[in-house]
């Protein structure tokens, strides 16, 4: 648990090897015990449809990040509060984007095993990696982030 004098928020695994980790360990299990739950050509839209939600939502939060200056390691101190883009919409576009790319290649190759793990993977996100951020921004920002809070949903 990070104190009020860390200089980055305490996250010491990157959230992108936590669903990838899941996202690996579901296909796996679903190449081993196949479970088809929709037709095929129904999987192929409604996956690559989540996949590119999720490109379109995370592409303009990195950009936004970039046009900031400030890092988008959540093991790095923020240096900027970015409020514009799809961050008008969600507190944490990178993480619905990442969900949305897990289920989106889960749904493509079928993979229904992932998809209790991707709950797994939510919970340790919400209470691992989004809380500490939350209490460094709102260590670091103060009142503008507790603003932007009141305005601004967690996830969607």
């Amino acid at each position: 648990m990070p104190s009020s004098q860390d200089p980055s928020p305490g996250v010491h695994v990157p959230p992108p090897l936590v669903y990838a980790t899941a996202l690996a360990l579901g296909l796996w299990m679903s190449a081993w015990i196949p479970c088809r739950w929709l037709p095929a050509a129904v999987c192929r839209v409604a996956g690559w449809t989540l996949i590119a939600g999720a490109l379109a939502l995370v592409l303009p939060a990195f950009f936004g990040f970039f046009r900031a200056g400030t890092t988008v390691r959540p093991d790095r101190s923020a240096s900027s509060l970015v409020t514009g883009g799809p961050y008008r919409l969600t507190r944490n576009p990178m993480y619905v984007s990442t969900t949305l790319l897990y289920a989106g290649v889960a749904t493509l190759y079928q993979a229904v095993w992932a998809l209790p793990l991707l709950v797994v993977v939510l919970v340790y996100i919400d209470r691992r990696v989004i809380r500490l951020e939350e209490r460094f921004l709102e260590r670091r920002f103060g009142p503008d982030y507790a603003q932007y809070c009141a305005k601004v949903r967690r996830w969607i």
